[in-house]
């Protein structure tokens, strides 16, 4: 059973008044105070517009905050593979190469980084492993339905052996079935792997079967307004879902959401 972390882990995700404002004057994100720690999995949940992304995004250095700070692991982001760690972002769309069979796509993150051939072979099959396509390595993108090449984009994030794994939206564009699916083994390469998730989601029912925390967020200008703890061991079975608890939970969510949205209508008090 996958333990959850301890006030006494290692902080993997520090942001210290974080905030965006772009050219143009609009407020993307207010000062955000947000610490993840080692082992965690945090979802960030929230109305559209309030700056989910944009914080996934400047946590993994795509965007850079108009002002306070982010480390990773105490270090700029910057700096994390000097310091010996790696982070993966994955996007809502698999975004992979259509002439690309899946391992030449998987392999990709190690070719840019010059690993030797041999190396990134044996990385490559072990991440299609993982995610259940090894049988499918030498077929292109437009041979797999929706889920699958969402798992070649799992892959290849997992290819360059993170700690740290951002992932934005992944599974919003698939059917409620192989969403599911894809969520539960999202569990299990979390705990397999001692990895730190950062997850984006719309879905208050994802977010309760999935994380130790869900960080709600309100719009305009985006910010944080309050944070849950999911109480329920690991794993998490399929049964949860249809529990009691669980069903409390994703009231006391849906709660928090409808005053979020308000907040995000009528406009910052």
């Amino acid at each position: 059973m996958r333990e959850d972390p301890r006030v006494s882990d290692p902080v993997a995700i520090d942001v210290a008044s974080a905030r965006k404002t772009y050219p143009d004057g609009t407020v993307a994100l207010q000062p955000v105070d947000l610490r993840v720690r080692e082992g965690e999995f945090v979802t960030l949940l929230g109305p559209s517009g309030c700056g989910k992304s944009t914080l996934l995004k400047m946590v993994a250095g795509l965007l850079q905050p108009t002002g306070g700070s982010l480390r990773l692991w105490g270090q700029p982001v910057q700096q994390l593979q000097e310091a010996g760690r790696q982070l993966a972002f994955v996007f809502q769309a698999p975004t992979l190469m259509p002439w690309a069979d899946v391992a030449t796509n998987v392999r990709l993150p190690l070719d840019l980084a010059g690993v030797a051939r041999v190396q990134a072979q044996q990385r490559v099959a072990e991440a299609l492993h993982l995610v259940g396509l090894e049988k499918f390595s030498h077929a292109l993108p437009r041979a797999l339905s929706g889920g699958m090449q969402m798992r070649v984009s799992i892959a290849r994030s997992l290819v360059v052996q993170p700690q740290l794994l951002l992932m934005d939206e992944p599974f919003g564009a698939l059917d409620e079935i192989t969403r599911h699916k894809l969520d539960a083994d999202l569990l299990s390469l979390w705990a397999e792997r001692g990895l730190t998730v950062v997850f984006v989601t719309h879905s208050i029912h994802e977010a309760v079967f999935l994380s130790t925390r869900v960080v709600m967020m309100a719009a305009r200008p985006g910010r944080v307004v309050e944070e849950f703890v999911i109480d329920e061991p690991y794993p998490r079975r399929p049964e949860f879902m249809v529990s009691e608890r669980f069903a409390q939970t994703a009231r006391r969510l849906q709660d928090s959401l409808l005053r979020a949205s308000q907040v995000s209508e009528e406009g910052a008090p």
